[in-house]
């Protein structure tokens, strides 16, 4: 198997730009990675399957990056009891959060892999689509379904894109770094009067 450089090269060839980042792994694994640019995710994937053998999708995942907040120390001249003085101000940048989907790639017909490729958000609140790659590869269906459900990515072009582990009336996303555990699980919409009800027909204790 080429090795990842070898083949965000043949990527840049065939999609100048598409790919915006190789972003390295230092673990004795060193399973490298490529992140691409969301508007050219789909026609990266198709060259992925149909140039360079990567016919099946092992795996697609989700990760949540929250704001950063940087502390930055800027020297500046400020007038102290009437003398210019050289001051140390420290101000606060916040760098916004964003979305990630994860995939990782194999070739069954040539038998190489795995190739790791990522697709970000612009943020994690309003801009949270990302193009799906169902239609490239299948497997991907239920696994961009459960990242949908559980991060809140939006995936454009989905053939159903639903929650799959959450019922449709919750709201939140378990699986962000900022997700609170609720007090009372009693929330959930379970049938419980009708259960009793039926119990109770059935001569059960009341």
């Amino acid at each position: 198997m080429e090795n990842v450089e070898e083949i965000q090269a043949k990527i840049d060839v065939a999609v100048p730009g598409g790919v915006l980042e190789l972003i390295s792994n230092a673990s004795p694994c060193a399973q490298h990675s490529l992140l691409l640019d969301p508007k050219a995710g789909l026609k990266i994937a198709r060259l992925l399957r149909d140039n360079l053998g990567f016919d099946y999708c092992s795996n697609a995942t989700g990760v949540d990056y929250p704001d950063q907040v940087e502390q930055v120390k800027n020297k500046v001249m400020k007038d102290v009891d009437g003398e210019q003085q050289e001051i140390e101000e420290v101000t606060e940048v916040v760098h916004p959060g964003r979305l990630e989907a994860v995939y990782h790639l194999y070739s069954m017909a040539e038998r190489k892999g795995p190739l790791i490729i990522r697709m970000r958000t612009q943020d994690r609140e309003q801009n949270v689509s990302l193009p799906s790659l169902t239609p490239v590869w299948r497997s991907c269906e239920f696994q961009e379904r459960e990242i949908y459900d559980l991060y809140g990515v939006v995936f454009d072009g989905h053939p159903d894109l639903r929650r799959l582990l959450m019922w449709d009336e919750f709201t939140d996303f378990p699986m962000r770094k900022d997700y609170v555990d609720p007090d009372d699980y009693e929330y959930e919409p379970t049938a419980h009067d009708t259960v009793l009800a039926r119990n109770q027909a059935q001569g059960g204790v009341a």
